[in-house]
């Protein structure tokens, strides 16, 4: 999951909305999209593999429908089709068959040590599994599983392959393994080789070819005993993942979709309308070529000369913003832009012409003016709710905006590095606006009917009086700095923090207290404020209700199954929650202030590892991790109250760089900093390992 850093800025709602029939929260139809991790194609039907769970379609992409019943993990790294049957892999519980097209799911990991599955390929009746702990064959359908893996001197296996009797594995550190009989015995094939992350394979006639982070592709004409490059044209060389159609080979990238017709001697880009360019799967559907994104799913009918979305109702969305305007709902996504609803969710549009970049990281309303910060490309203004953007960045020296304020005929934005600027015509024109602000990572802006402008840093609380031209530290206190939510209520104003809980004060931050009693996820992400109730988001526990100013705090998640709250907004008499992987929820505001839920520890109840934030980075990001609580340790097998955990940081030779975490931890939700200041700029691997579950990302430092 992303961390999420927004602005508060305060809007009055001016529409009703019919209550839930149903004490609960719902998901709304959306937002669309999402990352896509994987495909499958089984006959008529092509299956998603995504973060949270798989979706399946029966008319090329047009709609899709969650099929998930039985995954009791929702990360799903790879699908694969073999005769009537449907495998997935997921990050931490093994593999799961499905034999009636994703209607529901079973798990066949008997045998399966290692419960990270990144790959699978089939060969007649035999099934290999590639994983964290190395190659798995089972010889029937999955009930059983064997370890293959005698000779692989790296057990990160990402890519599996077949040519004839020859298997092909992929690793993260150790290059090509070829057996030649089964899986019995594995020898390197690297020869050529200078790149030896190798996260895709893919076979096009009797020739090979690998995918590298870094490097490109690379091919073999004799089955892995030689490699030559193969990447001219290639202007991304971080291959996710390759597939063949006919004499068309593709390569999707972190920078768009390539496409080879002469076996990879040069490359040409096949991206028009692809308006998500981090692709991260590819698939052939007989004349369709599918590419699952950071943004959903897309489709190309001419070998990727043009592309259109094709993601209706695969609602798996990151959604950083929400704003409220009128009887507009506005969702900023990470990676699939922003989405409009006119009906309280029920349907989403995209609204994103003209956004460059479609990392939306948060939304502010000034008058009639939309604006959209954005990871990469600053800030953009809307005049006509959504429909059309235009860039709004004029002096601003650093494009990563993690939030915006509007206040009157002024707008502030926060950015990643370079602290807050302001802008006195409506983003026209930007000038630096703080003096006195020592710490440049600024995450949440908030204004209060004084005039008082707040800043939520990971150096605590800062306090202007004077439209930001002056600032001085408001944090006394504060136990911890990462202050990632601010909210208004009357004379109170509330800071969320990550790893902290809530803090109280009453006179302008001078001074804070702690307002978390009762508050079982202190890891709080997000705010808001209905009258004298003080709703909170947290990390990975939902989301809280305090009608006391902090003094208790009851859980209010009945029926929402993702607890990555990232944003949180109130749109008339309902709140809606922003997630990690889910889209947006609703829920009336009547059923929570009304009512006292009964909830659990709070604490996870899954192993996960989330993307680093910021990302790229210079020279410092954040890690967050969960463990599961004893009661899901239990239920999983793992009778054990803590686990060893180590988090370490790679360079791309594979070189251990960093050890961040190396110690038996208690159940809960982590939060660790990377300083990179010794290390050059590029791309680094971070990896979580804590008992029998590990994972893997990648992270920049970009100096």
């Amino acid at each position: 999951m992303q961390n999420t850093y927004r602005c508060l800025f305060v809007v009055f709602c001016l529409f009703t909305t019919t209550s839930s029939l149903h004490a609960q929260w719902i998901q709304t139809n959306g937002p669309s999209g999402g990352s896509v991790t994987s495909f499958a194609v089984s006959g008529t039907d092509l299956f998603v593999g995504t973060f949270v769970g798989v979706f399946r379609s029966t008319n090329n992409g047009v709609s899709w429908s969650a099929a998930s019943t039985g995954l009791t993990n929702m990360y799903v790294r790879v699908l694969a089709a073999s005769g009537t049957n449907l495998f997935a892999g997921t990050n931490g519980d093994g593999v799961f068959l499905s034999t009636n097209n994703g209607t529901s799911w079973t798990p066949v990991n008997a045998g399966l040590t290692n419960n990270d599955v990144n790959a699978f390929a089939a060969s007649g009746t035999n099934l290999f599994a590639g994983t964290n702990g190395g190659v798995f064959l089972s010889t029937n359908n999955g009930t059983s599983w064997a370890p293959a893996s005698t000779g692989l001197t790296n057990t990160n296996v990402f890519a599996l392959s077949v040519i004839g009797t020859n298997f092909f594995a992929g690793t993260f550190g150790g290059g090509v393994f070829l057996s030649t009989n089964n899986g019995t015995s594995w020898a390197p094939a690297n020869t050529g080789l200078t790149n030896i992350f190798v996260f895709a394979l893919a076979v096009t006639g009797p020739n090979l070819l690998a995918g590298t982070l870094g490097s490109g592709v690379f091919l073999s004409t004799n089955n892995g005993t030689s490699w030559t490059p193969a990447s001219s044209g290639l202007t991304n060389t971080y291959v996710n993942t390759l597939a063949v159609s006919g004499t068309h080979l593709f390569a999707g990238t972190d920078d768009n979709v390539f496409v080879s017709t002469n076996n990879g001697t040069s490359w040409s880009a096949a991206s028009t309308g692809l308006t998500n360019t981090i692709v991260l799967a590819l698939a052939v559907s007989v004349a369709n070529l599918f590419a699952g994104t950071q943004g959903g799913v897309f489709l190309s009918t001419n070998n990727g000369a043009s592309w259109t979305t094709a993601s209706a109702g695969l609602t798996n969305t990151d959604v950083y913003a929400l704003a409220s305007v009128g009887t507009n709902l506005f969702a900023g996504t990470f990676g699939g832009g922003i989405f409009l609803s006119t009906n309280n969710g029920t349907t989403w549009t995209s609204v994103s012409t003209g956004l460059t970049n479609m990392d939306v990281r948060t939304l502010a309303v000034s008058v009639t003016n939309l604006f959209a910060g954005t990871t990469y490309d600053g800030v953009f203004r809307s005049t006509d709710n959504g429909a059309s953007w235009t860039p709004a960045s004029a002096g601003l020296p650093n494009t990563a905006v993690y939030c915006l304020a509007a206040s009157g005929a002024n707008l502030f934005a926060g950015t990643r590095g370079d602290r807050v600027f302001l802008s006195t015509n409506n983003g026209t024109s930007w000038t630096p606006a703080s003096t006195g602000l020592t710490i440049t990572d600024i995450y949440v802006l908030a204004r209060d009917l004084s005039g008082n402008l707040f800043a939520g840093t990971d150096g605590g609380v800062f306090r202007s009086t004077n439209s930001g031209t002056n600032w001085t530290p408001a944090n006394t206190g504060l136990p911890n700095t990462d202050v990632y939510a601010l909210a208004l209520s009357g004379t109170n104003l509330f800071a969320g923090i990550r790893g902290g809980g809530v803090f109280l004060s009453t006179n302008n931050g001078t001074n804070w207290t702690t307002a978390s009693t009762g508050l079982p996820d202190t890891d709080v992400t997000a705010l808001a404020v209905s009258g004298t109730s003080l709703f909170a988001g947290t990390f990975a526990g939902g989301v809280f209700l305090s009608t006391n100013s902090g003094a208790s705090w009851s859980s209010v998640s009945t029926g929402l199954t993702n607890p990555y709250i990232d944003a949180l907004v109130i749109s008339g008499t309902n709140l809606l929650a922003g997630t990690g992987g889910s889209g947006v929820w609703r829920r009336p505001l009547s059923e929570m202030i009304t009512s006292v839920e009964t909830h659990s520890t709070g604490l996870p109840t899954h192993f996960s590892l989330a993307q680093n934030y910021p990302n790229p980075f210079n020279p410092t990001t954040k890690i967050a991790f969960t463990l599961p609580s004893q009661s899901a340790n239990i239920a999983e097998g793992r009778e054990r109250v803590g686990s060893h955990v180590t988090l370490k940081v790679y360079d791309l030779l594979g070189r251990e760089v960093a050890t961040l975490v190396n110690e038996v931890k208690a159940p809960g939700s982590y939060n660790v900093q990377w300083n990179a200041g010794d290390q050059p700029s590029g791309v680094y691997f971070y990896r979580l390992q804590a008992g029998e579950f590990s994972d893997t990302k990648k992270l920049v430092l970009l100096r």
